[in-house]
């Protein structure tokens, strides 16, 4: 994408989304981590409805300890891959616990340490919580910014290392939340709504689709 397109997507991004924050309730570092694992192949919107529940009672490291991996595998079932989620966020209640006095650490390297933390997750809590520039490629982003040409890539890592060489550092973290909104609510995974879409006129995806052809 040349350099005056990627600058003209991206303050429209700015302009349209100016609100865009997290879908996912929480109310501490230690809450938005869990949610966030919960969140792989999950809506948001199951995974509040889930943590609504869960987040009464098991809260922090010591409370989630005192569930076994049954008991909390029957809060978080809807989620799906509720085996593996409830071993991994025991597993990272425990190391949090023991090896980071109970507070979810702000170094990238251990977030990533913890059980079911990959780069994304780790990107988000970062991002959010501890005000680091990171952007998280979830598959909006991803599917958003390869579209759009804002990266060009195959996979999540490649695409991660092209956003950040695209996008100003200081707008990453935004900039993640943008990407995200316009695929919720216009670049759709299977039928993207390009008439109402603002970026069609610096959009790869679109100008390859429809070349020649007129929005109308």
């Amino acid at each position: 994408m040349k350099v005056k397109d990627r600058e003209e997507v991206l303050q429209t991004l700015e302009e349209v989304y100016f609100d865009a924050k997290p879908a996912l309730n929480y109310t501490t570092p230690y809450e938005l981590l869990i949610a966030v694992i919960l969140s792989a192949q999950c809506t948001d919107e199951r995974v509040n409805k889930v943590t609504a529940e869960l987040f009464k009672h098991y809260n922090t490291p010591q409370t989630m300890l005192t569930l076994t991996q049954e008991e909390l595998e029957k809060y978080i079932y809807s989620c799906g891959f509720y085996r593996n989620k409830a071993k991994h966020i025991l597993s990272a209640s425990l190391d949090i616990l023991q090896k980071y006095n109970g507070q979810v650490p702000e170094n990238f390297k251990d977030l990533k340490s913890l059980a079911g933390v990959g780069q994304k997750t780790a990107n988000v809590v970062a991002s959010i919580c501890f005000q680091m520039d990171a952007i998280a490629v979830d598959t909006h982003v991803f599917r958003v910014s390869n579209r759009l040409g804002l990266a060009n890539a195959t996979t999540v890592e490649k695409t991660e290392e092209q956003l950040k060489k695209a996008i100003p550092q200081n707008k990453w973290s935004k900039a993640h939340h943008w990407l995200i909104f316009h695929g919720r609510r216009i670049c759709h995974s299977q039928r993207p709504d390009c008439i109402h879409c603002m970026l069609t006129e610096n959009c790869k995806y679109y100008n390859k689709q429809n070349k020649g052809k007129s929005k109308e």
